[in-house]
């Protein structure tokens, strides 16, 4: 193949027209990219999605409307980031990229790494989690796994796409440090650690600029900073000015519009608008894109069976065990079920929108349990309509009387795909009213009650029916072989390790957006700033139904001998010992968090800092190790636009969730000494303060005071505590002795001198 001559003084590309280069970056249509086969760049094929390939052969669409053809459909974020289980998630995109190759795609839209900052994002179950440093090590794990097979990922949406109420418009008004700490540093992580090929901008503004716009972003941190050298495309239709959008550093303009922004493109390079080598650095980027994925373009078959197994191992350990007493699960071999539900036959297992797949192949959990459990008698009754078009009570007491017969009563239910979906975001927490008033029917009759969670967002687990039933197991949107994984956990064929990934509230008023989601007037304020998810309940107080990292299990384990050991300035490393102390094979999360020392910015009161997931039989023990990176202790300052490790102690905690505090171990770190900048506008207490001007100050103010001034200046702590925050060429007047002359710009001067240890 050969490409395009070059222009060694301009770098422009000599063989193409400014036209055919603009036509470039921009869609063919809906999933195709132009192409220039005689300088080598080749159309290539972009799909759909996250957690299965959904490949559009015929006519497309980009809202999940229209067929596409039959693919593996493969458990969704919310549930894959309940793993925590960064292996587990690289297998499944390895799985994604051998689906999409055998396919033709070149690159897979996924996967989601954006915050959960509201529980009712209606489009949550494409998301991993409410922290970012979980969403970053799992995202890194699904590129990687893409990736190897030739496929590129394209990671999106960046950035502070938390929302789906106007979202093609609104601005997410959000200040730096919660933008690097909350909602940048998953990016961050796969951009550094996993080199993504693409990089996906979204709709919405960021603090009044359109993503696709957005220079700071796509240029200076996510190139320049984070050393990204791949492809940003734009989010489907998120393009609202080409030209500007160019410059900002969106490379591919997707789908195509029929050439009109082309046009504008070329016009601004013909009028001096646009630099010419803008477009130029584009189209390298696309060809080099071309070069990556084309590698290995031999589409190689795919078995559909082993996938779907292996969608059924990954959704098994996605699955989290919120409550069981009184031996409810796992259940029996042998007795009475009482299987009631329209997902016990019909099963909810994905999303709705663009991601939506075409599965292969789906299991009912009533089909699975009858295999698993062959000597099991099985009753089913449908319990609920989604519809609402059936006779609730009719359905209700048709459920009842299978539940007093029965030992064991499961009740599937959850959201209907009306109430999640890509487009729209939900408006309460709650399940619906049919199936809360069936639950509390069915738990007064059976002798033991057993409910099945089937949604992609957290639904409120009332007092009204959670206090009454014996286990809740929640399976998220489990994928096409989520029947046979749920089955294979309330039979105990697998433990049950899934932990999870946002806390449960146990109101949407105690959740810390309610008061700013979705916003208004075009305007979403982060007024909760850091304090996202169990950062904000922790911190605040707020009691929650269950903690982020909570998850139970049919086995037991400890973990002891945690030691911490200061590896450098700003680094450690934690070990502990993991032992399964039960009497069955399982797997456990160690979760490590840090907890900051008083600093200049509030903090949470714990952060989620290092985790593992490690498989064990009975008895069988072993050591973990966890390294904690600089960042593990810092936080962003906005004062030095940079990541500042406060000094002080530490504390290093080993917890079962992130409320539960198994033990902690003080670190004292000395932390960074820098120094600050000091001017006529800095207060009072930034001047005293400065290792380095301050003392000089009180030398030079004391310098000019008699004894009985400098005695009353010693007693004076209370006045110059209300003189703090006073700038400092306002305090200036309030002086005994004015300072001599220069002596100010001396001290000020001082301030650029580093102090020890900086």
């Amino acid at each position: 193949m050969t490409h395009a001559p070059v222009d060694s003084a301009s770098g422009a590309d000599t063989t193409l027209s400014l036209d055919m280069k603009t036509s470039l970056l921009s869609g063919r249509g809906l999933w195709s990219t132009e192409s220039a086969e005689e300088v080598g760049i080749p159309s290539l094929t972009l799909s759909d999605g996250p957690h299965g390939v959904r490949f559009q052969s015929g006519e497309g669409d980009h809202l999940g409307i229209n067929n596409s053809t039959p693919a593996t459909c493969f458990p969704p974020a919310t549930a894959l980031a309940s793993s925590w289980d960064p292996e587990l998630v690289g297998r499944l995109g390895e799985a994604l990229g051998r689906e999409a190759r055998s396919l033709g795609v070149d690159v897979l839209l996924g996967p989601g790494v954006n915050i959960k900052r509201s529980p009712l994002c209606g489009r949550n179950f494409e998301y991993f989690s409410e922290d970012p440093l979980l969403s970053g090590v799992l995202g890194a794990a699904h590129v990687r796994g893409v990736q190897s097979q030739g496929v590129g990922a394209s990671v999106k949406h960046f950035a502070a796409n938390n929302q789906e109420t106007d979202r093609m418009r609104v601005s997410a008004d959000v200040d730096e440090r919660t933008l690097r700490e909350i909602y940048l540093p998953a990016f961050e992580r796969i951009v550094t650690e996993a080199a993504p090929a693409t990089v996906m901008c979204s709709y919405n503004k960021i603090n009044g600029v359109y993503a696709a716009e957005h220079r700071r972003l796509l240029t200076e941190v996510l190139r320049e900073e984070w050393g990204f050298d791949g492809l940003v495309v734009s989010d489907w239709g998120a393009v609202a000015d080409r030209v500007a959008a160019l410059a900002a550093g969106t490379d591919l303009e997707m789908p195509g519009n029929g050439g009109g922004t082309d046009a504008e493109v070329a016009a601004a390079v013909r009028a001096g608008a646009l630099d010419e080598s803008v477009v130029d650095t584009a189209v390298d980027r696309l060809r080099a894109l071309a070069r990556r994925v084309r590698a290995e373009a031999t589409p190689t078959p795919v078995d559909h069976e082993a996938q779907h197994q292996l969608a059924r191992e990954i959704a098994a350990d996605c699955l989290v065990l919120l409550k069981n007493e009184d031996g409810a699960l796992p259940l029996a071999p042998s007795g009475r079920l009482a299987l009631i539900g329209e997902f016990v036959t019909a099963l909810r297992y994905q999303g709705g929108g663009s991601s939506h797949v075409n599965a292969t192949r789906v299991d009912s959990p009533a089909d699975e349990l009858r295999a698993l459990l062959p000597n099991a008698r099985f009753d089913i009754a449908q319990g609920y309509d989604t519809t609402g078009q059936d006779d609730a009570v009719r359905l209700r007491e048709e459920a009842v009387a299978l539940a007093v017969q029965a030992d064991t009563a499961v009740l599937f239910v959850g959201l209907r795909e009306a109430d999640e979906s890509e487009g729209f975001d939900r408006e309460h927490l709650e399940l619906h009213r049919d199936q809360v008033e069936l639950i509390r029917a069915v738990a007064q009759a059976a002798r033991h009650t057993v409910v099945v969670l089937l949604n992609g967002g957290v639904v409120r687990l009332a007092d009204s029916w959670y206090d009454v039933v014996d286990a809740v197991l929640e399976a998220w949107l489990p994928g096409q072989a989520g029947g046979g994984a749920i089955a294979d956990v309330l039979t105990g064929r697998v433990n049950p390790s899934g932990r999870l990934a946002e806390t449960i509230p146990h109101r949407l008023s105690d959740t810390p957006s309610f008061l700013n989601f979705p916003g208004e007037q075009g305007h979403v304020r982060y007024g909760e700033g850091v304090m996202v998810g169990y950062r904000y309940y922790e911190t605040a107080n707020v009691a929650v139904r269950h903690h982020f990292g909570h998850g139970l299990s049919y086995t037991t384990f400890e973990t002891s001998d945690l030691q911490v050991t200061q590896t450098g300035p700003d680094t450690a490393q934690a070990t502990a010992t993991v032992t399964n102390t039960g009497d069955r094979a399982g797997k456990h999360v160690v979760q490590v968090y840090v907890s900051a020392p008083k600093r200049p910015v509030s903090s949470p009161a714990r952060e989620l800092r290092a985790f593992a997931k490690v498989a064990l039989d009975p008895g069988e023990s072993t050591k973990v190790i966890l390294d904690l990176d600089r960042r593990a202790f810092a936080y962003w300052d906005i004062t030095l636009d940079g990541w500042t490790v406060a000094a002080g102690p530490y504390q290093v905690q080993l917890c079962e969730n992130a409320h539960d505090v198994l033990v902690s171990v003080p670190l004292d770190l000395a932390g960074d000494r820098l120094t600050k900048l000091i001017t006529l506008e800095s207060t009072v207490g930034e001047w005293f303060g400065h290792p380095v001007v301050g003392p000089a100050l009180t030398e030079a103010i004391r310098a000019g005071l008699t004894e009985e001034q400098a005695a009353a200046a010693d007693d004076s702590a209370d006045a110059m505590r209300m003189a703090e925050s006073m700038p400092m060429r306002q305090f200036l007047g309030f002086l005994p002795v004015p300072l001599p002359e220069g002596a100010l710009e001396q001290l000020m001067e001082l301030s650029h001198t580093p102090s020890p240890g900086s």
